[in-house]
């Protein structure tokens, strides 16, 4: 089994928010950047509007298993960096996997299914 690897530093999520690109929904943004690697790097983003520390914690453990069932319907090669909005706080998780599958669409970054 792989892991998804994270984003960590600040410096890293600044150049995908100056040099990505981003797409929204009601839920959540999405900045994608190409990294030039063979893997992907998640970062999660939740600010303190979105609620208190148990809810954003919440937030970003749905968004992290989201990506991380769908993560081989994904593209290679991204720096991908999900900022969730404070509706997100109160969704189930059916809801923020489509969300997290509805934002990669736009992008043009997960995989056409047969």
């Amino acid at each position: 089994m792989r892991f998804t690897e994270s984003l960590r530093k600040n410096r890293q999520f600044q150049e995908v928010y100056r040099n990505g690109v981003s797409r929204a929904n009601k839920y959540l943004v999405m900045y994608v950047l190409e990294n030039n690697q063979d893997g992907n790097f998640l970062g999660i983003s939740v600010s303190k509007k979105v609620g208190n520390s148990v809810v954003r914690h919440r937030v970003k453990r749905l968004v992290k298993e989201s990506y991380r069932l769908h993560e081989d319907i994904f593209n290679s090669g991204l720096n991908i960096v999900i900022t969730a909005r404070a509706s997100a706080a109160a969704i189930s998780y059916s809801k923020m996997e489509s969300a997290v599958l509805h934002l990669g669409k736009l992008h043009g970054i997960v995989k056409e299914s047969d």
